[in-house]
């Protein structure tokens, strides 16, 4: 009984709504997010389990304790100076995608000839980026936005090859509100300078 309705399309709808309440109180920079994100993570590891995605569900387990980070991080409580939009600078960049690259060609292979997951070059990929961007959202790096936008339209084709058609909507509406937490965390950026 437990074991059908955490394969219901009904529990990947919820997942999926409390994934864009996170979003949309990311945006507004809302420390509430993280909780959203906790529940929503916590649901999409069964969701993906089903799915036969290891690394997305492996991804689910790290995203709770990213959560929890999250929050630590923009609680003011727990930082004497409030957390700022920052920029990351090229060599930053330039280090975090190649190290991307290699951790997904490395998790890519041992999967492939390991295991039976799923697309394993892009289910490290989507995982493995999405560690970075998380990571980056906890920094509030401004920059989170943009690799979010590759991982998520990425995801999209991923979700539907696994016929999670609820989720690859969720990564449509993603996209679209990727966009506007860019425009938003810019704008407040500029007014704090």
């Amino acid at each position: 009984m437990i074991s059908n309705f955490l394969n219901s399309v009904w529990f990947e709808i919820l997942a999926a709504i409390l994934a864009i309440i996170y979003l949309l109180l990311a945006l507004r920079q809302d420390i509430r997010c993280w909780i959203a994100w906790i529940i929503s993570s916590l649901m999409y590891l069964f969701v993906m389990l089903y799915a036969g995605l290891l690394m997305e569900s492996a991804l689910q387990i790290f995203y709770v304790g990213m959560g929890i980070y999250g929050w630590m991080q923009w609680d003011k409580r727990s930082a004497p100076d409030k957390l700022s939009i920052r920029r990351w600078n090229k060599k930053q960049h330039f280090y975090a995608i190649g190290s991307l690259l290699c951790i997904v060609v490395i998790s890519g292979y041992l999967l492939s000839h390991n295991s039976n997951a799923v697309a394993p070059y892009i289910d490290s990929f989507t995982t493995w980026g999405a560690i970075l961007a998380t990571f980056m959202v906890a920094k509030k790096v401004l920059e989170n936005w943009i690799y979010w936008f590759v991982i998520d339209f990425v995801s999209v084709f991923l979700f539907l090859s696994r016929e999670l058609y609820p989720t690859a909507v969720l990564f449509v509406i993603y996209l679209v509100i990727i966009v506007f937490g860019y425009r938003a965390w810019v704008q407040a950026m500029r007014s704090n300078a």
